[in-house]
This record gives C-alpha cells, sequence and structure tokens, in this order.
C-alpha cells in the first residue's frame, strides 16, 4: 500500500525545506572552497612548500569522491535528515579545528574531517528535492540547487580573504565554524525526510546491502548517470579549483585581477547556463543524456580552438571558452535528473552517490594527469611553465571526453532498452515532453 500523504508536495513546507538544506549546501561549498585565498598564509602558518599546500584540496576530494557510495548506502537506511545533520556537525568540527591547528598534521586531519561532513550535503539536498516537490519542478530546483550552492565559493573568495588580514587565521575560521551551529538549529527544527508518514528510508540490513547496491549499479540507468556526471564538469572544476587562473596569467599574458575577474564571472554564467538548462530537461526528458553531449561538444571545440594557437588568443575567445567550460557544471547535475528516472526512492541514496563519484573521479584524474605533464615538460615548476606547456598539458582533458562520451552513448542504448523492457510505456512519454518518475516497484528489475 502506498503511505500516506502527511503534507503537500511543492507548497510552502517544502521551499522551507529546500531553502533550509540548501544553506547547508551553500556552507558547504563556502567550506570546500575556503582555501583556495588563504593558501599563502596556511604555507606560512604550517611551514610547508606547494606539494604539501596543494594535497589539501587533494586530500578533500578524495574523501568526498571516496564517501560518495557508503554516504549513500547511510542516506537509504537512515535518512535525509539524519545525514545533513551529522554533515553539518563534521563540517564545524573540521572548520574548527582548522581554526586552531599549529602544525600540518592535525590541519590535514581537519580538513579531511570537514571533506568527509561536505560529502553527505549535497546527495543528502537532492534526495530531498526528489521527494517534497512535483515531478515538473525537480529538474529546475536541482539546477538552482547547484547554481546558488555557488555562492559559497563566491563568499569564500574576496569577503573571506578581507576577514583573514582583518581578524586573523583563527578567528575568521572559528567564525566560520560557528555558521553550522546556527544551521544545526535549523535542520534539526524544520527538515523532515519525506511528506509521507513512510520517511522512504530503507531499513536493510548490513548484509543485504552489498547485493543492494550491486543491483543499483546493474542498472543501465544508473551507469548513464554516472558517465554523465563524469564526462561535464571536469574541465570547470580543474580550470576554476587549480590550473585555470596559472594557465591565464603564465600562459595567456593575463593579469591576476584579470584572471580572477573571470573566474567570478564564470560563477555569474553558472547561474544563467543552469536555468536554461534546468527548463531544457524539464521539456526533453528524452534528450537529457543528449544535451550533456552537446555541453561537452562545445566545451571540446573552444579548447580545441584555443590551445591550437601557438599565441595568447583573443580576449574574446578566452571569454568564450570559459563560459563554455562553466556550462559544464549546470551540465553534470542532469546525472542525477537521470538517475531519478531508473531508481526507486528507496534506493535513490546509493544511485546518487555513484553518480556523484563520477565528476569527482575525473576531475582528480585530470587534475594529477595535467600536473604530469607539465613536470615532465619543465621541471622547473610554475614560474617557468610557459604557453606551450599548459597547450599540451590541458589537451589531456580529451582523453576524458572521448572516454565519457563513448560511455554515454553505450549506456543510453542499454538504458533505453531497460526502460522499454521493464516499464513499457515509459519512452513513449518521455518522448512526448512528459518526465517518468521510477514507480518504486520491482527494483531489481532483471538487472
Amino acid at each position: 500500500m502506498p503511505s500516506r500523504q502527511l503534507h503537500d508536495i511543492g507548497r510552502r513546507r517544502a521551499w522551507v525545506i529546500w531553502l533550509t538544506a540548501l544553506s547547508v549546501y551553500v556552507l558547504a561549498v563556502f567550506h570546500r572552497s575556503s582555501l583556495g585565498v588563504a593558501g599563502l598564509l596556511a604555507a606560512e602558518r604550517f611551514h610547508i612548500d606547494a606539494t604539501r599546500l596543494a594535497f589539501f584540496t587533494v586530500l578533500q576530494l578524495l574523501v568526498y569522491a571516496g564517501m560518495q557510495i557508503p554516504v549513500g548506502v547511510l542516506l537509504d537506511r537512515y535518512g535525509t535528515k539524519r545525514l545533513l545533520l551529522t554533515g553539518l556537525g563534521l563540517m564545524t568540527a573540521g572548520q574548527l579545528a582548522f581554526a586552531f591547528a599549529g602544525n600540518f598534521p592535525l590541519a590535514v586531519l581537519a580538513r579531511g574531517v570537514l571533506g568527509a561532513g561536505d560529502a553527505m550535503v549535497f546527495v543528502s539536498v537532492i534526495r530531498l528535492i526528489g521527494v517534497w516537490f512535483l515531478v515538473r519542478q525537480v529538474p529546475f530546483i536541482t539546477q538552482l540547487t547547484g547554481q546558488v550552492g555557488q555562492l559559497g565559493a563566491i563568499v569564500a573568495a574576496a569577503p573571506l580573504s578581507i576577514a583573514l588580514h582583518q581578524l586573523g587565521w583563527t578567528r575568521t575560521f572559528a567564525i566560520a565554524s560557528s555558521c553550522g551551529v546556527l544551521l544545526l538549529v535549523g535542520v534539526a527544527l524544520l527538515v523532515k525526510d519525506s511528506p509521507y508518514a513512510d520517511s522512504g528510508a530503507e531499513r536493510l540490513k548490513l548484509r543485504a546491502l552489498a547485493g543492494s547496491l550491486r543491483t543499483v549499479w546493474g542498472n543501465p540507468g544508473t551507469r548513464l548517470s554516472m558517465w554523465s556526471h563524469f564526462t561535464a564538469p571536469f574541465s570547470m572544476t580543474v580550470f576554476t579549483m587549480l590550473w585555470g587562473f596559472p594557465f591565464l596569467v603564465r600562459g595567456q599574458g593575463w593579469t591576476p585581477d584579470q584572471a580572477s575577474t573571470l573566474l567570478m564571472a564564470m560563477t555569474a554564467w553558472v547561474v544563467v547556463s543552469g536555468l536554461v538548462l534546468g527548463w531544457l530537461v524539464g521539456r526533453l526528458p528524452y534528450y537529457r543524456s543528449i544535451l550533456v553531449i552537446g555541453v561537452v561538444a562545445c566545451m571540446a571545440v573552444a579548447w580545441a580552438a584555443v590551445l591550437a594557437r601557438s599565441t595568447p588568443a583573443p580576449t574574446w575567445m578566452i571569454v568564450v571558452l570559459a563560459f563554455t567550460t562553466a556550462t559544464g557544471g549546470p551540465a553534470s547535475m542532469v546525472g542525477f535528473d537521470l538517475a531519478r528516472s531508473f531508481t526507486p526512492v528507496e534506493a535513490v541514496g546509493r544511485a546518487n552517490g555513484v553518480v556523484n563519484v563520477g565528476g569527482f573521479l575525473a576531475s582528480l584524474l585530470t587534475m594529477a594527469l595535467v600536473g604530469v605533464v607539465l613536470d615532465l615538460r619543465e621541471p622547473g615548476g610554475m614560474a617557468a611553465y610557459d604557453l606551450d606547456d599548459f597547450r599540451v598539458a590541458l589537451s589531456v582533458q580529451a582523453l576524458f571526453w572521448v572516454l565519457g562520451v563513448t560511455q554515454i552513448l553505450r549506456y543510453r542504448r542499454k538504458a533505453l532498452a531497460h526502460l522499454r523492457r521493464v516499464h513499457p510505456g515509459a519512452i513513449e512519454s518521455m518522448r512526448a515532453g512528459q518526465p517518468f518518475v521510477h514507480p518504486g516497484i520491482g527494483d531489481r528489475e532483471g538487472v
């Protein structure tokens, strides 16, 4: 029997819950990005070189990616509210420890704890959207979540830099951690797992989890979703978090102020392109993965045009490259919308965990490979890199685009065949512009 509905879907309560959870995600993005402007101060505080400084970012991404599947399992087992509270608690503790850390090992441990808390937030917010809003609202709100979350990165830029110089390291990061305490109260009071009497949490026995994960992974729709998330966002992540700034300054001859301005403009473009993609995904559910491929193709063309030049590209070409690359962020959100179509609600946490691994795995591999190529070409370090070095190193992105698009096309075919076999009429509904949501029955489905 279906669960008894206690609250309206897509009405005022849903928006209050979403805004509360969204605030947690904005804070998570802020914590994740906070080291960007504090790098030089961190190197001085902990007496570390550039390699160990970079380890902070790599560690956070590794912890985040490595925890996605376990977090998905926990999300399905214990519900959204508990995961948000746990994630908030870990982020608050990690940032507070980072504020008072006086040596490199303790600082690394603090960032690891922060990354573990961060890993629990985004998939929890996505799950809330899926159960609290109408089907036609979900694509738009999912896109809006990803874009508004980037406000955290903006706050982690200039405002945090000002605070660090005026208040100092310890006071700044201690104040940042206190925001988590306020949100803990908000989540505890306002967030509910589901509008139904049954929260949707699946009380699986631990020994059954391995089998359930095999079922989720065996669904070709899950793999289509993961490869969509793998292929679309890594170029933006690599550009904004690590290699974009030195490419612009050392390779293209831009000033640091010009490079910083472009990176901030990319964030604004993410919001605009995300709204457009959200509308398209809602109108064209059958072509969602094709939309991802289209965005990736535009990125590849823009990068090819810039990297093919042996001289610095004109400003307009770099701006087009940056905005096209930024569109990959919203395109990656399509992966979560795809997962919702192929996964019953009680297993969507596991599916989203698998999906979320894709983009971060691609980002880590690309960041590392670009660095390896740069070191092989120019052992002299950052100060010695020139345009030709970046042209060769950043070309490695093509390897991951080719792999990703190949897998998207492969699993799109398999996923459509799966829907045709298991849910007759689903494809025709999507072709007509009507969204299909998994009915929540027969989750084994012979896969």
